[in-house]
């Protein structure tokens, strides 16, 4: 397996990152993460069952509904759904995915990672890509650096 900082780098150099649990509102942390990849000129694609376009973007119900191939997913959505989307993940081929999580449990399930080790996917558990892609924003530096201090993201640097 590889280390916490090659993983975080080999993610954000996927082309096509899809974004579990945005929302029709854009009140969540993963419709942030979906505009800050598209900004960032990443091909990121949002998953909601609920929704045909969010933020532009054509919206998918699943991550098996997406064309094409997905590099990795952002998974943000609440836990007790994680374990659902890592399995949708295996189907797709996608063999990367990151557990978004700042503050308390996010969206990380003891379900969810044990479905990443039944299916070979390399899971990135806690913090948010928006912490390690340039230009990391004031919000998400003081936040890496918080969680870092609390031993709960890895110390590793920005990635661009």
């Amino acid at each position: 397996m590889k280390k916490l900082p090659e993983q975080i780098e080999q993610f954000l150099k996927g082309e096509r990152i899809a974004v579990a649990g945005v929302s029709r509102k854009g009140d969540v942390a993963a419709n942030a993460v979906l505009k800050k990849l598209l900004s960032n000129g990443y091909d990121a694609v949002p998953v909601n069952p609920n929704a045909d376009t969010l933020e532009g973007v054509a919206c998918y119900p699943t991550v098996m509904a997406i064309p094409g191939k997905v590099d990795g997913v952002v998974i943000a959505t609440h836990p007790d759904v994680a374990a659902d989307i890592v399995r949708q993940c295996a189907e797709a081929g996608v063999m990367q995915v990151w557990f978004h999580r700042s503050f308390g449990q996010g969206s990380v399930s003891d379900e969810a990672l044990a479905e990443c080790d039944r299916l070979g996917i390399e899971p990135i558990v806690g913090g948010c890509p928006l912490m390690f892609s340039d230009p990391v924003d004031p919000f998400h530096k003081i936040t890496r650096w918080w969680l870092q201090k609390k031993g709960t993201v890895p110390s590793c640097s920005t990635i661009t």
